[in-house]
């Protein structure tokens, strides 16, 4: 038990120290991103967080087989370095011993792998698309910022303020431009520009929102012809969208498990052995991770991690491609996502059981040769 507890926490720490960095360098690359959408007025800037909170499951499920596969590489490449190894391999500590060790914090990651995978990150997939529903329901006065120029998201208009009320209802020195598209041809007519002292926003009884523009001048026209057409106006409306937010929710990762049981559709059933295939992962990424890591003093922990990497990556690469080929039907639904898994199942139990049965066909011949010496 001393061993076992000594082996675990080895391992559950390293993991938690790997997955923590993981997570921190996806995450930053997710929040830059949805940072530069946020502005460029795509999406809130208030709800950046949130956002990466509903993602949060997502990126776990993926980072926790990844740093527990590390974890296990690094904390017994150290034990192997320092000759601790050794000294459990001389008092009967084999290779299958220390992967049914190795199984428990395994166990662990799986039970929580499978919790994200099949529960939260659906869940948070969900969150995640209604909140991008509402974010395309907004229309570019609800994510304006003073002093630069917003693009609505079809690029027919752009608006810039110089001010703007805490309120988001006054606006002081504003240019709008907007492009002419005739309704029927879908031919460009030119474009209108609208500048003004000062504007407000204003709201009728029916739920029509109305842009109020005071003191200022409209332009009409193609740029490059002189047919252009100013008006000067002391007071102007513009009619601003009205977009409804959609409570419809397609995405395959943001249905639930229990919606997925069941259905026929192909791309429901490769979704459902997706998440099924997560946990399984786990297990058998543990049992290539334990003979990997044995390494000799001299070559240093590092010798096979990348050989290690390597062949993680391929394992996830794989998966990935046979679950974009069963969604396009160009493999047998009842084959699935399982005969990757086979692989490496395979690969795994050969590094597992390589290392003894080379170590007991060399006795075998050195007794041989001596019986016939």
């Amino acid at each position: 038990m001393i061993v076992f507890r000594y082996l675990s926490r080895e391992v559950l720490l390293t993991l938690s120290a790997v997955s923590a960095v993981l997570l921190v360098i996806i995450m930053s690359g997710r929040f830059i991103k949805y940072l530069a959408q946020a502005a460029s007025g795509a999406l809130d800037p208030g709800s950046l967080f949130l956002i990466m909170g509903f993602r949060l499951p997502g990126f776990l499920q993926l980072i926790l087989p990844l740093g527990l596969f590390l974890g296990i590489l690094l904390a017994y490449g150290r034990l192997y370095l320092d000759s601790e190894m050794t000294v459990l391999s001389a008092t009967g500590m084999s290779q299958q011993r220390l992967f049914r060790i190795s199984l428990f914090p395994a166990t662990v990651v799986a039970l929580v792998v499978a919790w994200l995978s099949l529960s939260l990150a659906p869940q948070g997939a969900n969150q995640f698309q209604l909140l991008i529903n509402q974010q395309d329901a907004l229309t570019e006065f609800d994510t304006l910022v003073p002093g630069r120029f917003q693009a609505l998201r079809d690029g027919t208009r752009v608006t810039y303020t110089e001010e703007l009320s805490e309120d988001r209802v006054n606006l002081g020195g504003v240019f709008i431009t907007q492009k002419n598209v005739s309704s029927d041809t879908k031919k460009d007519r030119g474009i209108s520009v609208l500048v003004s002292e000062k504007g407000r926003q204003e709201i009728n009884p029916d739920g029509n929102r109305y842009l109020i523009l005071e003191n200022g001048y409209r332009y009409d026209g193609t740029p490059g012809q002189a047919d252009y057409r100013a008006i000067k106006y002391d007071t102007y409306g513009v009619l601003l969208p009205k977009p409804e937010a959609s409570d419809e929710v397609t995405d395959r990762d943001a249905m639930s498990t229990a919606s997925l049981l069941g259905n026929d559709d192909i791309r429901a059933r490769t979704e459902l052995q997706w998440r099924l295939s997560l946990p399984l992962l786990v297990f058998i990424v543990t049992l290539m991770a334990v003979p990997l890591s044995r390494v000799n003093p001299r070559q240093g922990r590092f010798l096979k991690l990348l050989p290690a990497i390597l062949l993680y990556m391929a394992y996830l690469t794989i998966l990935i491609s046979a679950r974009s080929a069963l969604e396009k039907g160009k493999i047998p639904p009842t084959l699935g996502l399982w005969w990757v898994h086979s692989i490496f199942l395979a690969i795994g139990l050969g590094l597992l059981y390589w290392e003894p049965l080379r170590l007991k066909l060399a006795s075998r011949r050195s007794a041989l040769e001596v019986a016939r010496g």
